[in-house]
């Protein structure tokens, strides 16, 4: 599924070549062998503890439409169009899914990351029909005619109107208490997938930062960083800003050039088997001024501070 990072990851990749050629960057070994993908097992799991969640919230069903509380019930991986296709999983029976006719292939190939995926039902419209009444009639064949619809929360409005709708006679609801109530508590293997999603950006950013230089841009050191990612075998970007520019939550789209003595903050991450890290660090070329070391000083007592109470 591309997204905004791995988008610019593959954008700039090209580019990168000649600045990474021969240095730290280029001769990073690949980390995929690691990375272990959550196992249809485990996700069964994860549906046999949303169903008792269910239970426990009067919640018949709950619909997921294309985000990460998809994947992680499912393994599907779907963005969001203007066309619904949707999974529901209801507190009794098996998922069923709604998709675009021209899309029912791609569906099937990804529920075989589901356990039962294989023998799922899928649903699919026509551009000339209503993918709503269609969630209506999955839902009455899965016996839910009346009681309670969770939908997850990166539901757009523009569907949940249209579910709920369709579906006059059901409660729609939050589904938070059982996506939240599952996906809060992390297993071993999402946090050794997380373990591993942040040490590959420690490691890409150690090894971009030995390639910095005094006259580079922060779009080069944006670059020289997505190739690191490049080369330890996942998709990874990072907004990179210096100076004033540092000061800026989400720092400045103007062009920046790294002088030495300046600030250069690094910020953003890679993605492993669906688990994003997201790091900032901030580092200096040359040697800190006096202010720059005591703001530094402070943040870090607070930091330890408040590891130490957690």
């Amino acid at each position: 599924m591309f997204t905004r990072r791995t988008l610019l990851a593959s954008a700039i990749s090209a580019a990168v070549a000649p600045l990474a050629a021969g240095k730290p960057v280029a001769v990073l070994p690949s980390r995929r062998a690691e990375a272990h993908p959550i196992t249809p097992e485990e996700r069964g799991r994860r549906q046999a503890r949303a169903r008792e969640l269910m239970g426990r919230h009067g919640i018949g069903a709950i619909c997921l439409t294309g985000g990460s509380s998809l994947q992680y019930f499912t393994g599907i991986q779907w963005g969001h169009s203007e066309r619904m296709f949707a999974c529901l999983l209801p507190r009794k029976g098996a998922p069923f899914c709604i998709s675009p006719a021209f899309e029912e292939e791609r569906v099937r190939e990804q529920l075989g990351k589901m356990p039962g995926g294989a023998d799922a039902r899928i649903y699919t419209w026509q551009e000339d029909q209503d993918p709503y009444a269609l969630t209506a009639r999955g839902l009455r064949e899965a016996g839910l005619t009346t009681g309670r619809l969770g939908l997850e929360e990166r539901v757009p409005y523009v569907f949940a109107s249209g579910i709920a709708k369709a579906c006059p006679a059901l409660e729609v609801v939050s589904a938070t208490p059982v996506t939240a109530g599952c996906r809060a508590r992390k297993s071993p293997a999402e946090l050794d997938l997380m373990r591993l999603a942040n040490s590959v950006t420690l490691q890409a950013y150690e090894a971009a930062w030995k390639q910095v230089g005094a006259g580079m841009t922060t779009a080069d050191l944006s670059a020289i960083i997505s190739a690191a990612y490049g080369q330890l075998g996942f998709p990874g970007y990072a907004s990179v800003q210096t100076g004033e520019f540092s000061a800026l939550p989400h720092g400045s789209a103007r062009p920046q050039e790294i002088r030495e003595g300046a600030i250069v903050m690094m910020d953003d991450g890679c993605t492993v088997e669906g688990y994003q890290s997201d790091i900032t660090r901030t580092m200096v070329l040359g040697k800190p001024s006096s202010k720059m070391q005591q703001v530094f000083d402070v943040v870090h007592q607070a930091q330890s501070a408040a590891l130490a109470a957690a």
